[in-house]
């Protein structure tokens, strides 16, 4: 009989009994959008639990990236990241910006603050850092190269719902920090994002903005877009917000069951926990030095595989490898060399509430097997 298979992650859902009676609530209403007393009480209890001052709630992750740039009024050129997910260099060029892509940190796969000052120009006007699998950017070193040129910067922090360093909110760097709800994330809303912003003015502005600029019935004040959470999401977010934690401490056990056998495969590497930093352990990427381990990433992955365990090789290919983006002069891999190595040498290991340590035990084999 074939081994069940072992998918790199699972959603984290209510229980159907506890999401029944919101249901209800929303049927007896017939308030299905536009601001209903569940988005309400969502983004209240969001920015309680992150700790941050405003948020305001969107109906997907990618929204909040394009809504922030306009809201920031940005044009010109965007100093970015090309180990990120696509949605983010999307949000760039949708707003009609080049993004001009800088390599990354070896140790934390992040953007690399050494790097963004050989890249700014004339035309330069923000930067657009991503906290990649939640490991908290430089955010002192971007702010200070931000303020010395007069730069915005609007942090990607998909992966970092609920990270603090020593003890405060890593959404609160930069001017906007984006956070998505997506299915496969530690905090799901099914589809869903937010931006997090430091006064109730810019809370306003975005909150115009996806709202097609309604600031009244009849009175349109900025050219917005249709970006809004419904009512079903907002419940079914409020439901998961009371179980993240245990989510998160499942994710942790998890990672720390895998370091403890990786740490002995030679050619294996993968990130530690940062002393001072709460992380969320929403992906657990390990890096495979082909010479070292004795075979490619790639070829890991299919034996993998063929075992019934499912990685991902996230982040591959770089966005600056991309048809879209290939022809800009900040794409070329000679600029990327170390974003280039990480994209050949990474596999994000299955990891989420639920999977038990016999399936992690499953996941280890697998990649032992082929030492």
């Amino acid at each position: 009989m074939e081994e069940k298979k072992i998918l790199v992650t699972s959603p984290l859902m209510p229980r159907l009994e506890e999401f029944i009676p919101y249901l209800q609530k929303i049927w007896d209403s017939k308030w299905l959008t536009n601001n209903g007393q569940f988005h309400k009480q969502l983004e209240k209890e969001l920015a309680e639990y992150l700790g941050v001052p405003y948020i305001s709630l969107f109906t997907n992750g990618t929204l909040p990236l394009i809504a922030a740039l306009q809201a920031e009024r940005i044009i010109g050129e965007v100093i970015t990241t090309p180990y990120s997910f696509v949605a983010t260099t999307h949000s760039i060029w949708w707003n009609g910006i080049k993004p001009v892509f800088v390599d990354i940190d070896p140790v934390t796969c992040n953007m690399d603050p050494n790097k963004i000052e050989a890249a700014i120009t004339p035309k330069t006007t923000a930067i657009m850092p991503v906290h990649v699998y939640g490991q908290p950017c430089d955010t002192k070193a971007i702010q200070d190269i931000a303020d010395k040129y007069g730069l915005k910067v609007i942090y990607d922090a998909a992966h970092a719902f609920g990270v603090k360093v020593n003890g405060e909110s890593i959404l609160k760097a930069g001017d906007m920090s984006t956070l998505s709800f997506h299915a496969t994330k530690v905090y799901n809303t099914i589809e869903g994002g937010a931006l997090v912003m430091k006064d109730a003015k810019t809370k306003q502005r975005i909150d115009y903005i996806k709202n097609f600029g309604f600031a009244g019935e009849t009175t349109i004040v900025a050219p917005g877009i249709n970006a809004k959470m419904d009512e079903v999401r907002a419940a079914y977010g409020i439901l998961n917000l009371k179980q993240v934690d245990a989510a998160i401490a499942w994710r942790k056990k998890v990672a720390n069951q895998y370091r403890e056998t990786l740490r002995k495969i030679d050619g294996i590497t993968f990130f530690e926990d940062i002393e001072g930093v709460d992380h969320n352990y929403i992906y657990f990427p390990m890096f495979v030095d082909a010479e070292k381990f004795g075979m490619t990433r790639d070829e890991l992955y299919a034996k993998m595989k063929e075992k019934n365990v499912y990685g991902r090789r996230y982040f591959y290919p770089l966005i600056s490898h991309f048809s879209t983006y290939r022809s800009l002069p900040s794409a070329a891999p000679s600029n990327l060399p170390i974003a280039t190595k990480k994209a050949d040498e990474v596999i994000c290991l299955p990891i989420y509430k639920g999977l038990t340590s016999e399936d992690v035990e499953r996941v280890l084999f697998a990649i032992q097997s082929c030492k």
